[in-house]
């Protein structure tokens, strides 16, 4: 990626064990200006990592930084934005009274920006958060998070359980959050479609491991998955693809750049890769071809 100084989020060998789970050696990095997909099934150790950026857990080793301080430094909270999965605003609180709880807590609370998104969304001021849709929660969970206009914005899971037309409007608000290059974005989701539309990197983790940090170009236009015969995998040398899982029949292979196997094999069918598709390879297992 970018060099450090130019990075808002770096993540060094971090490590935490739990009775049934280890975060093994994590380490990434979130740029600048960029927008940072955290891919990976339920379980994977997504939540985990988030947290212990949060110094909400502890972590056992390795190194957080943020704008280049230590994770825990009380300097850097105003400056980062938090979304959750879940609504935490009591039900009977309104978009007002929210408002005046979070304008005493952050010096940097813009209430005319606030103002502007709760207009933007069609959020009512004056009526409880029990009465809104999850969609609406999650909007003004979001717009909360944005209003002290914070430079790092973590989600977790934000956008899960929403329909399509309000992921849309969501997803360009963090188009828009980003454009002045220096503020950035770290989404975690299992939504690979969300990702695949919005991210620049993506790093996908697995059983507490980081499988892959990639450009998401990288992955969506290059990265493709071969299906073959056996007779037809065994014509294929190891290095021309990364993982391979074989069915009784058939075999099926991720290759890291499907148009240098079209030229090379034109009697075998290669297709385009999702964000999806790619990680179902990983997490659902096969055979990886070792370098």
């Amino acid at each position: 990626m970018k060099k450090e100084n130019s990075n808002n989020l770096i993540v060094k060998d971090l490590c935490k064990s739990f009775t049934d789970f280890t975060l093994d050696h994590v380490s990434f990095q979130v740029p600048k200006g960029r927008i940072v997909g955290f891919i990976g099934e339920n379980g994977a150790g997504k939540s985990t990592t988030i947290n212990l950026i949060l110094n909400e857990l502890k972590k056992d080793s390795g190194e957080i930084q943020i704008f280049g301080q230590p994770h825990s430094s009380p300097a850097i909270k105003e400056d980062i934005g938090v979304v959750f999965d879940e609504c935490t605003f009591h039900d009977i609180f309104t978009a007002e009274n929210i408002e005046k709880i979070l304008s005493g807590v952050y010096h940097s609370w813009d209430s005319s920006l606030y103002h502007e998104y709760l207009k933007r969304f069609r959020l009512p001021s004056g009526k409880p958060v029990g009465s809104f849709s999850k969609g609406m929660k999650m909007k003004l969970s979001i717009i909360c998070a944005l209003a002290h206009r914070p430079k790092l914005l973590i989600l977790d899971e934000a956008t899960t359980g929403l329909d399509p037309v309000v992921r849309d409007e969501i997803l360009d608000l963090f188009l828009e959050f980003i454009q002045d290059e220096e503020h950035s974005v770290f989404f975690s989701s299992h939504i690979t479609s969300d990702i695949q539309k919005i991210a620049d990197y993506v790093i996908l983790i697995h059983r507490g491991k980081i499988i892959f940090e990639e450009q998401k170009d990288e992955l969506v236009y290059r990265y493709g998955i071969v299906r073959c015969t056996k007779e037809q995998f065994a014509s294929l040398s190891p290095e021309e693809y990364i993982i391979h899982r074989a069915t009784n029949v058939s075999t099926e292979c991720l290759v890291r750049d499907k148009e240098d196997i079209k030229r090379r094999h034109r009697d075998l069918i290669v297709d385009s890769a999702t964000l999806e598709d790619i990680m179902l390879f990983y997490v659902k297992g096969g055979t990886l071809c070792e370098d």
